[in-house]
Protein backbone atom coordinates (compact mmCIF):
# COMPACT_ATOMS: atom_id res chain seq x y z
CA UNK A 1 0.00 0.00 0.00
CA UNK A 2 2.83 2.45 0.80
CA UNK A 3 4.27 2.04 -2.71
CA UNK A 4 0.88 2.84 -4.22
CA UNK A 5 0.49 5.95 -2.05
CA UNK A 6 4.02 7.14 -2.92
CA UNK A 7 3.40 6.58 -6.63
CA UNK A 8 0.18 8.54 -6.36
CA UNK A 9 1.90 11.42 -4.56
CA UNK A 10 4.78 11.36 -7.07
CA UNK A 11 2.26 11.55 -9.91
CA UNK A 12 0.42 14.42 -8.22
CA UNK A 13 3.63 16.38 -7.62
CA UNK A 14 4.87 15.73 -11.15
CA UNK A 15 1.50 16.79 -12.58
CA UNK A 16 1.59 20.01 -10.56
CA UNK A 17 5.07 20.91 -11.82
CA UNK A 18 4.17 19.95 -15.40
CA UNK A 19 1.16 22.26 -15.23
CA UNK A 20 3.20 25.19 -13.87
CA UNK A 21 6.66 24.93 -15.47
CA UNK A 22 7.06 25.89 -19.11
CA UNK A 23 8.81 23.08 -20.95
CA UNK A 24 12.46 23.52 -21.95
CA UNK A 25 13.67 22.84 -25.46
CA UNK A 26 16.71 20.84 -26.51
CA UNK A 27 19.20 21.99 -29.16
CA UNK A 28 16.85 20.65 -31.87
CA UNK A 29 13.93 22.69 -30.50
CA UNK A 30 12.19 19.58 -29.20
CA UNK A 31 10.36 19.77 -25.91
CA UNK A 32 12.13 18.13 -22.98
CA UNK A 33 9.43 16.46 -20.87
CA UNK A 34 9.54 17.06 -17.16
CA UNK A 35 10.34 14.00 -15.09
CA UNK A 36 11.00 13.37 -11.42
CA UNK A 37 14.74 13.85 -12.05
CA UNK A 38 14.29 17.23 -13.75
CA UNK A 39 16.52 19.87 -12.14
CA UNK A 40 14.37 22.92 -11.44
CA UNK A 41 17.42 25.19 -11.63
CA UNK A 42 16.65 25.73 -15.31
CA UNK A 43 12.96 26.47 -14.77
CA UNK A 44 11.80 30.03 -15.46
CA UNK A 45 11.70 31.94 -12.17
CA UNK A 46 8.06 33.04 -12.37
CA UNK A 47 6.93 29.53 -13.24
CA UNK A 48 8.92 28.08 -10.36
CA UNK A 49 7.51 30.55 -7.83
CA UNK A 50 3.95 29.73 -8.92
CA UNK A 51 4.66 25.99 -8.72
CA UNK A 52 6.18 26.31 -5.24
CA UNK A 53 3.21 28.35 -3.97
CA UNK A 54 0.77 25.75 -5.27
CA UNK A 55 2.93 22.89 -3.94
CA UNK A 56 2.92 24.39 -0.43
CA UNK A 57 -0.86 24.75 -0.47
CA UNK A 58 -1.70 21.41 -2.09
CA UNK A 59 0.63 19.27 0.01
CA UNK A 60 0.74 21.41 3.20
CA UNK A 61 4.53 21.60 3.13
CA UNK A 62 6.17 24.67 4.65
CA UNK A 63 9.07 25.76 2.43
CA UNK A 64 10.05 28.83 4.45
CA UNK A 65 12.96 26.97 6.06
CA UNK A 66 14.45 25.77 2.77
CA UNK A 67 18.04 26.96 2.27
CA UNK A 68 17.52 28.25 -1.26
CA UNK A 69 21.16 29.37 -1.38
CA UNK A 70 22.14 25.69 -1.71
CA UNK A 71 20.17 25.42 -4.95
CA UNK A 72 20.54 28.97 -6.30
CA UNK A 73 23.90 30.15 -4.91
CA UNK A 74 24.53 32.90 -7.47
CA UNK A 75 21.17 34.55 -6.85
CA UNK A 76 21.87 34.45 -3.11
CA UNK A 77 25.38 35.92 -3.32
CA UNK A 78 25.55 39.58 -2.28
CA UNK A 79 25.51 41.97 -5.22
CA UNK A 80 28.83 43.61 -4.36
CA UNK A 81 30.51 40.20 -4.24
CA UNK A 82 29.00 39.23 -7.59
CA UNK A 83 30.22 42.43 -9.22
CA UNK A 84 33.76 42.53 -7.93
CA UNK A 85 34.93 39.44 -6.10
CA UNK A 86 33.81 36.14 -7.65
CA UNK A 87 32.98 34.56 -10.94
CA UNK A 88 29.59 33.01 -11.49
CA UNK A 89 31.14 29.71 -12.64
CA UNK A 90 32.94 29.32 -9.31
CA UNK A 91 29.81 30.01 -7.29
CA UNK A 92 27.60 27.73 -9.41
CA UNK A 93 30.00 24.80 -8.83
CA UNK A 94 28.70 24.63 -5.25
CA UNK A 95 25.07 24.32 -6.37
CA UNK A 96 23.05 21.29 -5.29
CA UNK A 97 20.45 19.89 -7.70
CA UNK A 98 16.81 20.69 -6.93
CA UNK A 99 14.63 18.00 -8.47
CA UNK A 100 10.92 17.34 -8.65
CA UNK A 101 11.64 14.01 -6.93
CA UNK A 102 12.82 15.93 -3.85
CA UNK A 103 9.44 17.64 -3.69
CA UNK A 104 7.61 14.32 -4.17
CA UNK A 105 9.57 12.65 -1.37
CA UNK A 106 8.99 15.63 0.91
CA UNK A 107 5.25 15.58 0.14
CA UNK A 108 5.19 11.91 1.11
CA UNK A 109 6.99 12.68 4.38
CA UNK A 110 4.87 15.76 5.14
CA UNK A 111 7.87 18.08 5.47
CA UNK A 112 10.89 19.31 3.52
CA UNK A 113 13.57 16.61 3.80
CA UNK A 114 16.63 18.26 2.31
CA UNK A 115 19.42 20.82 2.90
Amino acid sequence: MDILVMTSIQNQVLALFKAEISPCLDKHWKEIPLSLDYDLFDAPGDDLHEALDKYEKQFCIDLTGVKWSCYFPWENTPLFTRWFKVKREHIEQTRKPLTIKMFAESAQAGKWLYD
